[in-house]
């Protein structure tokens, strides 16, 4: 961040004007610092730097450069707000102050400066990038694809503008032009981990025997760092189950799992322990709730990883009157800010919760999703934490529907396990983990499904294959929707999909995706955890 590509040496030097010959080279040293991420020396910099030239709008800006890299992000705003007022049209200080915010949460405000940032520099590849990838993940990534392709013509090299270009070709279902994205990368760099996952998370494209062999012998160095070793590992396993090589890529999955478990570990048995302190909580629904009429807007879907909710929502957003709006962040964020606001965890305070609490929590639910409702009245939320939360949730939302889905669980436990997450599913990484959630998610489940039993209905996989019109009519009356013929051509719609399994809900249905057979006996510890 400190010198950005696309800014020379001689505009650098021009950054620097109006600084003694001694403050220029503790700003350097603090720029050396920062680009080799030794940060304590740049910071010995610049506090020296600060003494003499405290308002210096360079100064200011490295010194928000190296909070942000600190990841005090507050702080970092605060600094390159003060470089702002001494240089308004500075396009390095822009940019970075929208990095900031984007990292605090501010996503609109970060577009903002991104855009001010072109609109002053258009030849900055950095804001270009940066508004490309910001708009990506506030999921529009129709409109990252100009900024995306912007900052490629500008700079036809640069790898992960080409990544984020995949993944939002990927979001739009545009999947063989994703493939060429990642694979353009790769040729750029053979060696760049994120693009040979990315092209293995694509899931229907397969990988090449000759991409299989680069990718093991790679794999092969031991100096290789941990997290390309992840990314990769992961990559290869999908290459060899390309190939029709099981115990091969099984191997090398159980590699790849047990290098992240290092880096994420995860304890079932407190896990579980939560699970019992849910269930004992909220034995039966509160007596206090919103007015019965509030959330009927909503319709959560709740499962496990890899378990068809993805394929649940693609039907029902097929439908005239429902948006997909995908793995929502809020009502988990509600949850925990009320949470913090009594000073103890959810569910403790489930029971002393009034109706008047519920309302409120509700409506701040309603008013965070609202942008969901401008195209369609009602929308599906499947943010994955959901189940652990369905009590609240309906006590919030009376009229909600819940919609629990369901796979087999061998294949819901072993697609979990042979997916690499961009986040969080800290119990994925190791066999017994997978099986021991697996468990608390269906005693948990069952529990909300028999004591909600008009607003919660379990949707299970396997039935769906077998009967698709069937379920599909189930599913649309549930929810009290009139059926749609639409909703059996769930494949042809285009929206957004920001999940793993973005290729595949573009697909009709297929009978054809179960795969723990294909791997035999290697999957016996699962079969035996199961049992």
């Amino acid at each position: 961040m400190a010198n950005v590509p696309g800014i020379s040496k001689v505009e650098w030097r021009k950054r620097l004007a109006g600084l003694s010959p001694r403050v220029v080279k503790m700003a350097e040293q603090a720029s050396a610092g920062i680009e080799a991420r030794r940060l304590g020396d740049a910071r010995r910099s610049l506090v020296a730097a600060c003494a003499i030239a405290p308002t210096h709008p360079e100064i200011l800006r490295l010194q928000g450069v190296l909070k942000h890299l600190e990841e005090n992000y507050a702080e970092a705003v605060e600094m390159f707000r003060q470089a702002l007022a001494a240089a308004p049209d500075d396009v390095l200080i822009l940019n970075n102050l929208g990095s900031s915010l984007r990292a605090s949460g501010e996503v609109d405000a970060a577009i903002e400066m991104f855009r001010r940032a072109t609109s002053l520099n258009p030849g900055l590849t950095a804001a270009w990038f940066n508004l490309g990838k910001t708009l990506k993940s506030r999921a529009q990534p129709e409109h990252a694809l100009p900024a995306l392709e912007r900052a490629l013509q500008l700079s036809p090299g640069h790898v992960p503008a080409r990544i984020v270009l995949g993944d939002s070709l990927k979001a739009l279902g545009r999947i063989d032009e994703a493939a060429q994205a990642f694979r353009h990368a790769l040729k750029l760099n053979p060696r760049n981990a994120q693009a040979w996952f990315s092209l293995a998370n694509l899931k229907t494209v397969p990988l090449t025997a000759a991409e299989a062999s680069h990718l093991g012998q790679v794999l092969g160095e031991r100096s290789l760092p941990d997290d390309d070793r992840i990314r990769m590992g992961f990559a290869q396993a999908k290459a060899l189950e390309d190939l029709g090589r099981y115990e091969e890529s099984f191997a090398v999955l159980v590699e790849a799992n047990r290098c992240k478990r290092r880096q994420k570990p995860w304890n079932a048995a407190d896990f579980s322990a939560k699970v019992d302190a849910i269930i004992a909580a909220c034995a039966r629904p509160p007596v206090a709730t919103a007015p019965v009429t509030q959330g009927a807007e909503v319709i959560f879907i709740v499962s496990l990883p890899r378990s068809g909710s993805t394929l649940t929502e693609q039907i029902l957003a097929a439908h005239p009157e429902i948006e997909g709006a995908s793995e929502l962040p809020d009502l988990p964020a509600i949850i925990n800010e009320e949470s913090e606001r009594r000073g103890v965890d959810f569910p403790a305070w489930f029971n002393e919760a009034t109706a008047a609490d519920w309302e409120r929590l509700g409506k701040e639910y309603l008013q965070r999703t609202a942008r969901w409702r401008e195209q369609r009245p009602r929308f599906t939320d499947k943010g994955l934490a959901n189940w652990q939360s369905v009590a609240a949730a309906l006590a919030m939302l009376p009229a909600a529907k819940v919609v629990v889905c369901r796979r087999d669980p061998l294949e819901t436990c072993f697609s979990c396990f042979i997916q690499l997450f961009a986040r969080g599913q800290r119990f994925s990484y190791d066999i017994e983990d997978v099986v021991a959630y697996w468990r608390d998610f269906d005693r948990l489940c069952r529990h909300w499904t028999s004591i909600y039993p008009n607003q919660v209905r379990d949707m299970v996989y396997e039935s769906l294959l077998a009967e698709p019109e069937a379920s599909t009519r189930a599913l649309l009356a549930f929810c009290g929707l009139p059926f749609d013929p639409a909703c059996l051509r769930f494949h042809e719609v285009r929206r957004k999909v920001r999940t793993a399994s973005a290729a595949q809900v573009i697909q009709p249905l297929r009978r054809d995706t179960a795969r723990s057979d294909r791997y035999g006996s290697a999957l016996d510890a699962f079969r035996k955890a199961l049992a």
